[in-house]
């Protein structure tokens, strides 16, 4: 096998005797399906790379093995199986715990050629959404309080919420309602400015 790694020799040596014969025939397909791919291992267990980018995985557990495809989501998984175990956690194609618990070998080139076929065409896989920022909620008396000051008020709608937070923040972490006070008149004059809460920190 070119480009093979003989730390994954090792790691199907020490798996146990049932996992042997499925990881060899795993390691024979991917190279079977794509002859320049790259073996390695990642985080304990064997890894295979095309075209700079992870391919599919395997590993062995004590009464189990797993095969993985690092761009499943991006598949078409025309048989449907990904979808039979989308649910858990073990692989896409589930516990396989005997080599006829595999589709067949036909089945299995086929989602390794569209995989081969993703990492040839550099398919990225889409990045995770970011958690939407909650706005800050400001007490009703102190937005009261920016709405009669339209200067303010505008300058306050264009902070960041991350600004916001620290207006409101600073006004109600007040312990007296004198101190409290005076912290929204210098609040509403530092406002008038176009100034952030912090604004005495920041690099000029």
């Amino acid at each position: 096998m070119p480009f093979t790694d003989k730390r994954i020799n090792v790691y199907i040596l020490n798996a146990e005797g049932f996992a042997q014969p499925i990881l060899n025939h795993l390691r024979s397909l991917v190279h079977a399906s794509c002859p320049d791919v790259v073996e390695t291992i990642k985080w304990g267990f064997p890894h295979f790379l095309y075209n700079g980018a992870i391919l599919c995985s395997m590993a062995a557990f004590k009464k189990h093995c797993a095969f993985t495809f690092w761009k499943a989501s991006l598949m078409t998984d025309k048989h449907h199986i990904f979808k039979q175990h989308e649910k858990t956690a073990i692989g896409h194609f589930g516990r396989i715990e005997k080599l006829t618990d595999l589709p067949s070998d036909k089945i299995m080139l086929s989602y390794l050629k569209e995989a081969v076929k993703l990492n040839k065409e550099k398919t990225k896989l889409a990045s995770a959404p970011k958690p939407a920022q909650s706005k800050p909620d400001a007490p009703e008396y102190l937005l009261k309080t920016i709405t009669k000051n339209k200067q303010a008020l505008i300058a306050y709608s264009k902070l960041s919420p991350s600004h916001k937070k620290e207006y409101i923040e600073w006004i109600t972490d007040a312990k007296t309602e004198p101190t409290r006070d005076k912290r929204i008149n210098t609040m509403l004059q530092w406002l008038e400015e176009g100034k952030s809460r912090n604004w005495k920190h920041m690099k000029s």
